[in-house]
């Protein structure tokens, strides 16, 4: 058994590891809009997950690892990593109309409809302050995108379905945590993804024109795999519910590199709105270090 304290602790390394993931993702994002337009939103998936799988078999080599490729339940590994794809191709389809700040506000209901799985499917209890933090954090989503308001370009629709992708990709994740190593769901993940795509890819090829533009393409890869080993290895220390909330964090790389590699300037209203999702974000994490403390200092006067 784990005392109070050590769990408290493992959640706050699995936080700092989220942080972590969602920042690799904006460089993700970033990297997919700026080759998006020159290529097929298809090419570049298939680079995401083909590289990402040559880093796994050159690092992880599970060759001499054929454990890690034996999984527990090689069923909800697939239906995963199917997930995680579409979510991706439909993200990198969705930014080449829309900002990086604007298809990301519409990912950010995810952690609110994970709260809601989690609490159903994982059987994890989500007590009053994370619902706070939750609730928060969609006010902040909704003062981005404000609905109906201006409207906002049709491939919104293609970031929508890809946040519902998004949010059964995380349930799945916490699920497989408590079976399968990180590794083993890191190799099914990109596997998956090269497996499905290297048929596709045929028919939507462009040869990149530079050597710069070949090197994203390999980037898209490391920043897709690197991201999500953190985001698995995050998952194993804390509940999704815990983490969800750190997702908006990831607003402030988005904005930033969109700004500075696209010129894109966030809307007065997306720099109000993620003030409010990153401020529910810091709340939880004062949380949960406050009640850490509280539960080390009991022990220590017992």
């Amino acid at each position: 058994m784990i005392d109070e304290a050590t769990l408290r602790r493992q959640r706050l390394t699995g936080i700092a590891l989220m942080c972590g993931a969602v920042a690799t993702f904006s460089c993700l994002d970033t990297t997919a809009k700026y080759l998006v337009q020159s290529m097929d939103p298809l090419q570049i998936t298939w680079a995401r997950y083909t590289g990402a799988f040559v880093l796994v078999l050159i690092f992880l080599n599970p060759f001499k690892r054929p454990g890690m490729m034996v999984t527990q339940r090689p069923l909800l590994q697939i239906g995963r990593s199917i997930l995680l794809l579409g979510s991706s191709a439909l993200n990198f389809f969705a930014v080449r109309y829309l900002q990086l700040d604007e298809a990301l506000a519409i990912l950010f209901a995810t952690p609110f409809l994970v709260a809601v799985l989690g609490s159903q499917v994982l059987g994890e209890r989500v007590g009053s302050h994370r619902w706070i933090a939750i609730g928060i954090g969609f006010v902040g989503v909704l003062i981005v995108t404000r609905p109906g308001i201006g409207g906002m370009h049709p491939a919104a629709l293609l970031s929508v379905a890809g946040a519902i992708c998004y949010t059964l990709y995380s349930v799945s994740t916490r699920l497989l945590a408590r079976t399968d190593s990180t590794e083993t769901t890191t190799f099914y993940t990109n596997m998956v993804g090269a497996v499905v795509l290297t048929p596709v890819v045929y028919f939507v090829w462009s040869t990149p024109q530079s050597i710069f533009l070949a090197f994203l393409m390999g980037m898209t890869g490391f920043f897709g795999g690197f991201g999500h080993y953190l985001l698995v290895r995050g998952h194993r220390l804390a509940p999704a519910s815990t983490l969800s909330p750190f997702i908006y964090t990831q607003m402030v790389w988005t904005s930033s590199l969109g700004f500075l590699v696209f010129g894109d300037v966030p809307h007065f209203w997306t720099i109000v709105g993620s003030v409010v999702v990153i401020g529910s974000g810091l709340y939880l994490l004062h949380y949960e270090r406050k009640v850490g403390k509280t539960m080390i200092q009991a022990e220590e006067n017992q």
